[in-house]
């Protein structure tokens, strides 16, 4: 398993955090996700899989939530 983090924005609570979380975890070969939040800043997400992870699913995945990724 390996870990991969990418920096979000937008995100200012925890129903931010949730939102974000769920959508990443729908993305195919995540395996887990956590989340440091970082108020009207950018906050670290922790994509957790068993291999690669499709950085444009997973940004794909986060604009429709609502927030942007940065890599």
């Amino acid at each position: 398993m390996s870990t991969t983090d990418f920096g979000v924005t937008g995100l200012t609570c925890n129903h931010c955090v949730m939102t974000v979380s769920r959508a990443a975890a729908l993305v195919p070969g995540v395996t887990g996700v956590s989340i440091d939040l970082v108020a009207n800043g950018q906050s670290t997400l922790h994509v957790e899989s068993d291999g690669a992870v499709d950085a444009s699913a997973l940004d794909k995945a986060i604009v429709e939530a609502g927030y942007e990724l940065v890599r």
